[in-house]
């Protein structure tokens, strides 16, 4: 009998010890995360999310282990909880892997509510021929914002506007992001007259991910290209193939100019811009919920030195930076760009503590300046830029730095307003579909 007891029963039980021990260890581990980011008040997600129904959730992890980005998802007390919210992209992969149907993907919470311009089924706004795809209608999801601007495109062919002469655009394209790119190409496959504006440069918010991010996990369709099987890509990769597909098929757009005005005119809209006006009888919004990054509103500002992301620390070996900011992003270009040989980093913050940064950040900007390859000037503000310096107003004191490069980290203008004053419908979603 106690042979029988060891060969069959002492297995199953070391299994369930180990089963138990590891529930525990998750359990320690996703609470610990989440307990820091409720510390750090980075707990609501910016765009859709998972609500998980703890009635029907079994626990499994099925969730967690599908996500592409890795710790959004954990298990708490036996249950899935959306532990790092700030990082969630809305993916929706959690929803589709899950065995329970226990998983909802939502826009906004109860404490903050997510602005999502109206659209109906075929992408366009109550501003009749003004149509919306991709990051700023909530999907972020770069295979379904690139989905959304294909069949964006195919909406406005079918559009019933009025014909005009030559001098007027069937389109006008603005944002040459995941959803923007995919619509270019797809009014150059349908021979429309389309511009297509970018205030920055091709990917848009895709091109300012870290190196290495993972930012696609299954196949698209592409106008002009076709089916594209893209399994575990890196931004880097999908980059340059965009970068490829860009020269092969001579898509044409005007990098670096600016969506400033949407009016409406007899048969569709002048769309004025930093550089030309367009008339058009359509215009589709592709542009990411970011919109335009805030700026410092200094003298200098404008020098080719001041960027408003990071995105490739080493770039910035042996020179002097400043990095203005008190958010996570800010925290990581510092240490990033303080990590590199010969260089020379000083964090400007206006208020005295970094409050918003989670612990992780705060540790690593700590260790930074206690090993000299960080300053931090705290209840600072950045008075003027020059080619070689940069001055700053310490409590009521001057500070002239030498200064090569600046990366400003001051969040974004949300494109809200916008939008409303161009007479689009906003809803506030408070964690709903």
């Amino acid at each position: 009998m106690n042979a029988t007891f060891a060969l069959y029963f002492l297995p199953l039980a070391l299994i369930l010890l180990w089963y138990v021990h590891r529930g525990q260890r998750l359990h320690a581990q996703s609470l610990a995360a989440l307990e820091e980011n409720e510390r750090a008040g980075l707990t609501e997600p910016a765009s859709l999310h998972p609500v998980i129904d703890a009635g029907r959730c079994m626990g499994c992890g099925s969730c967690a282990s599908a996500c592409p980005e890795g710790n959004v998802l954990g298990l708490v007390a036996g249950k899935a909880a959306l532990i790092n919210a700030t990082h969630c992209i809305g993916h929706g992969a959690c929803k589709e892997a899950c065995p329970f149907d226990a998983i909802t993907l939502v826009f906004g919470t109860e404490k903050r509510g997510v602005d999502i311009p109206a659209v109906k089924p075929n992408f366009e706004t109550n501003m009749p021929g003004i149509f919306i795809a991709g990051e700023l209608g909530g999907m972020g999801l770069i295979r379904n914002a690139v989905e959304q601007g294909r069949q964006a495109i195919q909406s406005i062919a079918a559009y019933d506007g009025a014909v005009k002469d030559n001098q007027w655009q069937d389109v006008v394209i603005v944002g040459a992001g995941p959803a923007g790119f995919s619509a270019s190409l797809g009014a150059m496959e349908l021979g429309l007259r389309a511009v297509t504006i970018e205030q920055e440069s091709l990917g848009g918010t895709v091109s300012h991910f870290p190196r290495g991010k993972l930012v696609m996990t299954a196949p698209v369709k592409l106008p002009l290209v076709g089916k594209v099987s893209f399994t575990e890509t890196t931004k880097e990769t999908l980059m340059a193939f965009w970068e490829k597909t860009e020269q092969e098929t001579g898509v044409n757009i005007n990098y670096g100019e600016r969506l400033e005005e949407i009016t409406p005119e007899a048969g569709g809209y002048l769309v004025r811009t930093s550089k030309a006006s367009y008339r058009t009888r359509t215009v589709l919004l592709a542009i990411g919920r970011r919109g335009t990054p805030r700026k410092l509103g200094v003298e200098g500002e404008s020098l080719s030195k001041v960027v408003y992301r990071l995105i490739d620390a080493e770039q910035y070996r042996g020179q002097h930076v400043l990095v203005v900011g008190g958010g996570d992003s800010a925290l990581e270009a510092a240490v990033s760009v303080a990590e590199q040989p010969g260089t020379t980093v000083a964090l400007s913050y206006r208020s005295g503590a970094f409050s918003r940064a989670r612990d992780k950040n705060r540790k690593r900007i700590d260790e930074a300046v206690a090993n000299g390859r960080l300053q931090v000037i705290f209840n600072s503000n950045v008075l003027s830029i020059s080619e070689s310096s940069v001055t700053i107003d310490q409590e009521g004191k001057t500070v002239e730095l030498p200064n090569d490069a600046i990366i400003v980290s001051a969040g974004g203008i949300l494109p809200t307003p916008f939008l409303q004053k161009t007479g689009i419908e906003v809803e506030t979603h408070h964690g709903k579909t």
